[in-house]
């Protein structure tokens, strides 16, 4: 099967990251870059990455927000969303899969009472996090049978570093600078 030309840029610089990363497996690890949010009034939120690239967020109604903007909830299911389809673009092209569509959505339930640190009828604390994540993937490629594709999905899925991120348990650390103004 021909690769386009995307898919050819991109199935070659995947051939040289990963044999830099055989080669040298500690080339691997490295900080990621920061987000940096910043309270602007209310409860709007500007979040920048070092590039220059700013999201707003802002809570719903209901909770006091505007509603105009994205709620930070709502960009853990994009990013999941966002990073199975690349994770899976990437691999589709390292494999010469033509991708025709490509379409995740990132679905959440959650229990507002969390976010208020309550706790349900046994006093159970409820989690102020999404009680599950659903992914719907549509995907579709040129003489790709059904079932090769849903293997390439599964895959991707357990090495896409967002769905890892909500799946497997990792520590998170917090470090607080208070001060009295």
């Amino acid at each position: 099967m021909e690769k386009s030309m995307a898919s050819q840029d991109i199935a070659a610089a995947l051939e040289r990251v990963e044999s830099i990363l055989r080669n040298q497996p500690e080339a691997g690890r490295g900080d990621d870059a920061p987000a940096t949010a910043r309270w602007q009034g209310g409860l709007r939120v500007q979040t920048a990455h070092a590039n220059g690239t700013a999201v707003v967020t802002d809570m719903p109604p209901q909770f006091g927000g505007t509603g105009d903007q994205v709620s930070p909830g709502w960009l853990v299911r994009a990013g999941a969303a966002s990073c199975i389809a690349s994770r899976i673009a990437m691999s589709a092209a390292s494999e010469g899969i033509e991708l025709t569509e490509l379409e995740v959505v990132a679905r959440s339930l959650s229990d507002a009472r969390g976010i208020f640190g309550m706790s349900d009828a046994a006093g159970a604390p409820i989690c102020a996090g999404p009680l599950n994540v659903r992914l719907h993937v549509r995907i579709a490629a040129r003489g790709t049978a059904p079932e090769q594709l849903q293997s390439l999905v599964e895959r991707c899925h357990r090495c896409s570093p967002v769905s890892a991120a909500l799946t497997d348990p990792i520590p998170v650390e917090l470090h607080i600078d208070a001060r009295s103004i």
